[in-house]
């Protein structure tokens, strides 16, 4: 098979294409570059400057590399950003994807992987987030994840197209320094990118029902959830496979944000209190996955620890802010 992934050169994409492409699938990505970065992939993974909007470059892409299948990775991820720009949210999630879906059927390509996240659930009240619990989405962001759900398993029937939405949770870390995630908007990056300018980091929030008052969550390193993408895409890829897969990423333990920036202290050095502002609206006490059904229909499960995330993460947070 020949896979295109969507948002190939950006911090998730570029792990992804390059785990499927060590592992021997053949890859194309395409990415517009708003926030992707050529030189996270290797020569050997053409890389299409391109949108998934544009309908008509899609058509040339499946028919030249001849596609037969998809990962979708392209989207606006920034809770805040869609809050204050919901329309562009929807357009660029929702109206990219259906474009995409469009050339996709058009082109008689039978499998497709989405990614979608842990937005989609909202503010649950459980100890463990299960595939079953109810989606109340609590952004536009991740009210375009919960619909774009709902395009792909819609267009899935439609077209008998085989199709696995992946929910993923907090990701972290790299596995290359070359790969870390040069953003400021993931809570790891957020720590180090105040230590750097010799700030305290902030915890918002002290007072949360959970053991040590700050918010709990379930954090992926992306290296685990690359090899997801892997096992996903080689069940799609499985002769007779059909119907649709709906399944968390996650390791399935909790860790509060005052562990995790203790954590991030002693991987740095620095080890200046934090200071605490007030809650943000939206924040949930807890957001912990339940990875059962990834194990039981992937046969997959995270490896590595929050260790190794944070460790991997201040080398390529070193890497890219000491020039």
């Amino acid at each position: 098979m020949t896979w295109l992934i969507t948002g190939g050169a950006g911090y998730i994409g570029a792990h992804v294409a390059r785990a499927m492409a060590g592992a021997g699938e053949r890859v194309v990505a395409l990415d517009d570059l708003s926030a992707g970065v050529p030189s996270r992939l290797p020569d050997d993974i053409p890389l299409i400057q391109g949108s998934s909007l544009d309908g008509e470059l899609l058509k040339r892409v499946f028919a030249e590399q001849a596609v037969t299948g998809v990962v979708h990775l392209a989207a606006r991820k920034q809770v805040g950003e869609s809050v204050a720009q919901p329309t562009r949210y929807y357009q660029e999630n929702v109206g990219g994807l259906a474009t995409l879906l469009d050339a996709v059927a058009g082109a008689g390509i039978e499998r497709f992987l989405f990614s979608s996240s842990a937005a989609v659930y909202g503010n649950p009240d459980v100890d463990l987030i299960t595939e079953d619990t109810p989606c109340a989405p609590m952004s536009p962001y991740g009210e375009t994840k919960l619909a774009g759900e709902w395009l792909v398993r819609a267009a899935g029937r439609a077209h008998g197209i085989a199709t696995v939405c992946l929910r993923y949770f907090n990701v972290a870390g790299a596995a290359a320094p070359e790969l870390a995630d040069t953003g400021v908007f993931n809570v790891v990056p957020m720590v180090f990118d105040r230590l750097t300018r010799d700030e305290a980091p902030r915890i918002f929030g002290d007072d949360y029902p959970t053991p040590d008052g700050t918010c709990v969550r379930d954090y992926i390193h992306v290296a685990d959830l690359a090899e997801a993408h892997l096992t996903a895409a080689r069940r799609l890829a499985s002769p007779g496979v059909s119907g649709d897969l709906t399944v968390n990423i996650g390791r399935g333990e909790g860790v509060s944000v005052r562990e995790l920036v203790t954590l991030i202290s002693e991987v740095t050095g620095d080890s200046r209190p934090a200071l605490v502002e007030p809650r943000r609206p939206g924040d949930a006490p807890r957001a912990v996955a339940s990875a059962a059904l990834a194990a039981e229909e992937l046969g997959w499960s995270a490896r590595r620890g929050v260790r190794e995330m944070v460790e991997s993460a201040w080398q390529g947070w070193r890497l890219h802010h000491s020039r």
